[in-house]
């Protein structure tokens, strides 16, 4: 897994892309559902909430999710919306059986995923960035 955040970036350009995601994951959602985005095809897509295990209460909006037929997901998370920008988070799991690609070098083995992620958020249209702050 690899986590891409991109700090500061406008609050307003940020919500607009979480409210386009979350609007195709739910009202949008038979229309994604089989989509092709060079070889990933997604297989489900969520706007997912955490249930505490311990008291059971519920937070919801926890991020926008999608998981793809291979087993691979991206998941797009928003924080910090305050008057210094917002941080908008990307998590890219990638699934592979190729044991040769296993020590492979993550950012390059995970590239294509990411640029799938790039394209179905149009992350750089709503935020202006081209690349993470952070990558981890």
């Amino acid at each position: 897994m690899t986590i891409y955040d991109y700090e500061e970036v406008d609050s307003d350009g940020a919500n607009r892309m979480i409210a386009v995601l979350r609007e195709m994951v739910s009202t949008g959602k038979s229309k994604a559902v089989g989509a092709d985005f060079d070889g990933f095809v997604i297989a489900d897509c969520d706007d997912f909430a955490y249930t505490d295990p311990v008291d059971g209460s519920v937070s919801t909006k926890q991020g926008v999710r999608f998981v793809f037929t291979d087993g691979s997901r991206i998941i797009f998370r928003l924080s910090g919306t305050g008057s210094h920008g917002a941080t908008v988070r990307l998590y890219v799991e990638k699934y592979t059986s190729n044991e040769s690609l296993f020590e492979a070098d993550t950012q390059a083995g995970m590239k294509d995923l990411i640029d799938v992620a790039l394209k179905i958020s149009k992350l750089k249209e709503f935020t202006g960035r081209d690349e993470p702050t952070v990558i981890t």
